[in-house]
């Protein structure tokens, strides 16, 4: 509260906020009251923290309706908005709590789609994605070091010009698909090299972004969920080592234990399946560990 607030006043917004608390006491569900009631208390604390106008609640009205007419079945401006915010990342570090040297989680991101094709263990998920070719390989172990095997990856990315397959208009499937890991626990792909590219920031929250004066802008980055049973499900993605994004990356999904070296192949280069590749390509190695279920 500042200084300018009288005791009455300040009397009557506390009442208020009380009043709405108590309104969800007949609430059956212990979590949802509890949900409720916080969000009830830390909304009004921010309004009388910043003594917000009435223009500017009209604003944020105003932005929240923009956000629903653009969100459709491909585009979700209310997970952008989190993700900018920071809340997303919050909230994954909250509900995958560190569990030995178990694979760091970081943002789902708003372009995961249902039913991606499968591919088998050395094929391509790039389709007719644009980008320099790129072999990613690893293994898969939970938290006493045993390989995991028959665990669904499911992977995907933006091609060279920065856009996923569901932002292009012609219905393509690129870039995305899902594999499992061997008897071994390992596992390979051929995909693109990741580069950096920006949130969608025609909607907005790009529009909020130019406002405060922050970039758009995400690192590289290839996503991964992983599934086995008996595990936790990990959603992650790794990062391009030398990217000047990485500290700058605008939905805080960088974390150091993801940053991996992609080395560059000069054209020619023999390839680790024996396939032909024109021009050059590159390589990278990125080894998960899945936590328990429950953890």
């Amino acid at each position: 509260m500042t200084d300018t607030v009288s005791a009455e006043q300040e009397r009557r917004e506390a009442d208020l906020v009380e009043r709405v608390a108590r309104s969800f006491d007949d609430c059956t569900d212990p979590r949802l009251k509890q949900l409720m009631t916080s969000l009830v208390h830390h909304l009004h604390a921010f309004v009388r923290e910043v003594r917000l106008t009435e223009g500017e609640w009209a604003k944020g009205i105003e932005f929240l309706t923009a956000a629903g007419h653009i969100t459709d079945d491909k585009r979700q401006e209310f997970i952008l908005l989190s993700d900018v915010l920071g809340l997303s990342m919050q909230t994954i570090g909250i509900n995958n709590e560190a569990y030995g040297d178990a694979t760091e989680a970081t943002v789902f991101g708003p372009f995961f789609v249902e039913n991606s094709p499968e591919i088998s263990l050395g094929d391509s998920i790039s389709g007719v994605a644009s980008g320099e070719p790129c072999w990613v390989e690893g293994t898969l172990s939970d938290s006493d070091g045993q390989p995991v095997a028959g665990a669904r990856i499911e992977v995907w990315e933006a091609d060279a010009e920065g856009l996923y397959d569901v932002q292009h208009d012609d219905g393509r499937t690129a870039a995305r698909g899902h594999l499992f890991s061997d008897a071994e626990g390992r596992y390979s792909f051929w995909g693109v090299t990741p580069t950096p590219y920006p949130i969608p920031y025609d909607g907005p929250v790009g529009k909020m972004l130019a406002a405060v004066g922050r970039s758009p802008m995400r690192a590289s980055h290839l996503h991964f969920m992983v599934s086995a049973a008996g595990q936790r499900t990990l959603v992650t993605h790794i990062f391009v080592s030398g990217d000047e994004l990485l500290d700058s990356d605008t939905v805080f999904g960088v974390k150091e234990s993801l940053v991996k070296k992609f080395e560059r192949q000069a054209p020619g280069s023999p390839t680790p399946d024996g396939r032909a590749v024109d021009g050059s390509w590159s390589r990278v190695s990125f080894d998960i560990v899945l936590a328990p279920a429950g953890t």
